[in-house]
């Protein structure tokens, strides 16, 4: 990131025109306030934990109560209990905290420009702490993640900063949210470049650099330093265990398509019948959940214990009925937790993908190790808790479509101290990401976007529309709505005006935008207002933002045209953009790149080693004598700059006609030199274009040399 980055945008506020240092000192802030909210969403769950004391530790001893015990059956009451609560905090007070919390960061940076509002954290860690408290199959790193993104951005809010910035420190928040949750900082940078912006731009990199290891800090100074996972210290017996890895890989794959479209089949459903549904779908889901806890407590929370003891390949005996941890135990444990993240994610409450991908990794790989075993015919057993850290890693780069990361996870959040499994885990997220690609073209983020309308487009060439900002094209606001006026005005207006939407302003706030397609949904146009169909908080630009991102936003939107906001205030409408000024930037920007190609190319002669002034004569007879300027084909590389003809110097122009005898000074290359004395030489009848050192040049009246 360079200075030039961060004045790129004007900002309204103090630190806009301040040095680097200070904008990495608001990362550092950033990266603090995120450290602080994974403290205290673990300390909540905690909190919970201790609530719920003696009844987990029965829940977790089936030996002593038998396969059903009906000393679990608390857990029909928590966790629908957790989940309606939580879906009830959602429903009356914030709807993006809903879900697992990386899709709306996601949304948050493409269509708001990173803004969210403050709300979103609190909000966020209290409906995470009842789902995952009350035992709902969930993780809590994806909530961490919209925490961190709404820390970043309320204070890049609070000091003014322009939209490029936002986006820097809304990804440095929402990444310093994975490396405060398994404090491991550099897996939390990678997680905000791969996932969150799909993009490795170095003008986005020091601040979330800055922002993981503040936050991976902090939040050490408070809960502890061990390390979310822990794993054993494993080595690749054999070259023949890369195909058992690749066994792995590819049931990893049939797995992970199995939960990614498990989940966006219920969540689907259960928009569909949202309205019908209401606090039955939280309470009828916790139901779902809490028969499969019943059946095996493991599936309780986030998982995160049984994983890590999979991953040190300690003794597994905590499975119901499972005697010594049969494979076809561990593998159905891996099926179930599929199923119930499902159904936690889809119940309206909050919760993330993260911890379970990771769970169903372990178990799936753990079991798989202990399945091929007995009849591998390598040198060395298989270890059940190597292929448990590859089945991790390969499963979340099938989730997550994040290969980067998943592979990372094992050297950081793991603590892993050597690289006796890269060559596997390279292998496995590798070709389980290529495979995941063919079948499933979404990751369980980008799926939810689309269920949420927003469709991601990345680009990996430089766009010239990054050149233009949307207040150099914007067309002014001419007609405007109010909220009371009836949908049939609103429909006369827009016909009167071609228009397909208008912005709905009240008390000279924008309010809404009212669209044809909004209009042929009313039920009676003479009857309803503009209010109750129009879109309220409408997706807005402001003037700095690049006509790309805005462009960007109206495609993963499907709009045809995007209020325009003033930079300090987001409420004060300043303008409308829409497809006509997309055009009009589109020739805005060629025009500007062709200038600057073209001073680009002045300046290049202007800096040639071989580059200076050069004198020559016209000779008569040649290609230059009695024609215009513009009629001559001058080599490449020069620039006329006068022409002396007699006492007179004149200004080259194309409409200067050039005579027998004429000193013409240029400037180029010495290249373009040489090539301008040959051209005027040749058919000329007496070689004199070039002027040798120390002759005369100066002319008399009457034309001859003196």
């Amino acid at each position: 990131m360079t200075l030039e980055n961060i004045r790129r945008v004007p900002a309204v506020g103090v630190l806009a025109e301040r040095e680097l240092g200070g904008f990495l000192a608001i990362a550092a802030l950033v990266g603090v306030g995120v450290g602080l909210g994974a403290a205290a969403l673990v300390l909540l769950l905690e909190a919970m934990e201790h609530l719920l004391g003696p009844a987990l530790d029965a829940l977790f001893a089936p030996e002593e109560h038998g396969l059903l015990s009906w000393s679990r059956a608390w857990i029909f009451l928590t966790v629908p209990a957790g989940l309606l609560v939580s879906w009830w905090v959602v429903r009356r007070y914030s709807p993006e905290v809903a879900g697992d919390g990386v899709p709306q960061a996601i949304s948050a940076l493409v269509v708001h420009g990173g803004r969210m509002r403050a709300r979103v954290a609190p909000l966020k860690l209290l409906t995470t702490a009842l789902t995952v408290g009350s035992g709902g199959s969930a993780g809590r790193e994806g909530p961490i993640v919209q925490i961190g993104g709404a820390v970043g951005s309320v204070v890049s809010k609070r000091f003014g900063l322009g939209e490029d910035q936002v986006r820097s420190l809304v990804a440095a928040g929402a990444g310093a949210g994975v490396g405060a949750a398994f404090n491991a900082p550099i897996a939390g940078m990678l997680f905000a470049l791969e996932v969150i912006l799909s993009s490795f731009a170095p003008r986005h990199m020091s601040a979330i650099v800055i922002a993981s290891v503040a936050a991976a800090i902090t939040s050490q100074s408070i809960v502890g330093t061990d390390l979310a996972l822990q794993a054993g210290t494993y080595q690749l017996g054999s070259p023949a265990e890369l195909l058992a890895y690749t066994g792995l890989a590819l049931i990893v794959v049939v797995l992970g398509y199995f939960f990614l479209n498990f989940l966006d089949g219920v969540e689907k459903r259960a928009q569909r019948s949202d309205r019908s549904w209401g606090w039955r779908r939280p309470v009828g889901f916790g139901l779902i959940v809490a028969a499969l806890i019943f059946l095996e407590p493991q599936l309780f929370g986030t998982g995160q214990a049984f994983t890590n003891t999979l991953l040190l390949n300690e003794q597994v005996t905590a499975i119901t009925g499972s005697g010594g941890g049969l494979w076809w135990t561990l593998m159905l444990l891996a099926v179930g937790k599929a199923v119930a993240t499902s159904f936690t994610v889809a119940s309206g409450g909050s919760g993330g993908a993260f911890m379970p991908s990771l769970f169903m990794g372990a178990t799936l790989g753990s079991g798989f190790a202990r399945l091929v075993d007995p009849v591998w015919f390598g040198s060395t057993p298989l270890q059940p808790g190597a292929f448990a850290v590859v089945g991790m890693a390969a499963m979340f780069a099938v989730v997550g479509r994040a290969p980067l990361t998943a592979i990372l996870i094992v050297f950081e959040v793991t603590g892993a101290r050597d690289y006796g499994l890269i060559v596997p885990l390279m292998l496995a997220s590798t070709l389980a990401t290529f495979l995941a690609e063919r079948f499933h073209k979404d990751s369980v983020y980008t799926q939810a976007l689309r269920r949420m309308g927003v469709v991601i487009r990345r680009s990996g060439s430089v766009d010239i529309l990054d050149t233009v900002d949307v207040g150099t094209v914007m067309a002014p606001v001419r007609v405007r709505l109010a909220p009371e006026q009836s949908v049939a005005d609103a429909e006369s207006l827009m016909h009167a005006h071609r228009s397909h939407g208008l912005p709905v302003v009240q008390d000279d706030r924008l309010v809404g935008v009212v669209t044809l397609s909004d209009i042929a949904r009313a039920v009676d146009s003479a009857k309803q207002s503009v209010a109750a169909v129009m879109t309220s908080r409408p997706v807005t630009v402001t003037p700095s933002t690049p006509v790309s991102v805005a462009l960007e936003r109206m495609a993963a939107m499907g709009v045809g045209r995007l209020p325009v906001v003033e930079e300090s205030d987001p409420g004060r409408l300043v303008g409308m953009f829409r497809r006509e000024e997309a055009v009009r930037a589109y020739h805005e920007a060629l025009s500007s790149t062709t200038d600057a190609e073209l001073h680009r190319m002045r300046l290049a002669q202007r800096t040639d080693p071989g580059a200076g002034y050069y004198d020559f004569r016209v000779p008569p007879g040649s290609m230059a004598d009695n024609r215009s300027v513009r009629e001559v084909t001058w080599p490449e590389g020069s620039t006329l700059v006068s022409v002396r003809r007699g006492r007179e110097v004149l200004i080259p122009t194309g409409d200067t006609v050039l005579l027998p005898g004429d000193v013409v000074t240029a400037f180029g290359t010495g290249a373009s030199r040489r090539l301008m004395i040959d051209r005027l030489n040749a058919g000329a009848e007496e070689p004199t274009a070039e002027i040798e050192l120390g002759e005369v040049l100066t002319m008399g009246d009457d034309g001859s040399e003196e």
